[in-house]
């Protein structure tokens, strides 16, 4: 008789907010000219044990609708919370009531911008910020929930 063993892929949610719907359009100075979509395509061949969804929102109720689904079924969550990163006490309490932990990334670095990019109303809840490494950001994000985040 055979030994099966039921593997179950590990499950991670990039979530992106208002305008990166836009990548390789708007501002390429700052945020390149790839689309996310496909770029998306790339950082799910980086991770090919796992199940790695995507979700876009310009409507900031749909992003807490998002997390609050993802909070307690996904391993954890890559956000890039765009404008309301600086402006969403929703998003922010959002985070904090759910189980699986965060990620707060950003393409650009917020800090050499201008100034009222410099605070972030989420990171208080998020396990950590990368920020500044393009779109590598979330594949930096998804290697530390991967590789080094304890279950």
């Amino acid at each position: 008789m055979r030994d099966i063993t039921i593997f179950s892929l590990m499950k991670y949610m990039v979530i992106n907010g208002p305008n990166l719907n836009l990548l390789g359009t708007r501002e390429k100075s700052v945020y390149g000219d790839r689309s996310f979509e496909n770029y998306f395509v790339e950082l799910k061949d980086s991770f090919p044990d796992h199940e790695i969804g995507y979700f876009q929102s310009n409507v900031e109720g749909e992003l807490i609708n998002k997390l609050h689904q993802a909070g307690f079924d996904y391993q954890g969550i890559v956000l890039n919370a765009g404008g309301y990163t600086h402006t969403s006490v929703a998003l922010s309490d959002a985070i904090a009531a759910i189980n699986t932990p965060v990620v707060e990334v950003h393409i650009s670095n917020i800090h050499a911008r201008e100034s009222y990019r410099h605070h972030s109303l989420i990171s208080k809840n998020c396990i950590g910020i990368i920020a500044g490494f393009g779109l590598d950001s979330y594949k930096l994000a998804l290697q530390y929930l991967t590789s080094y985040m304890p279950l």
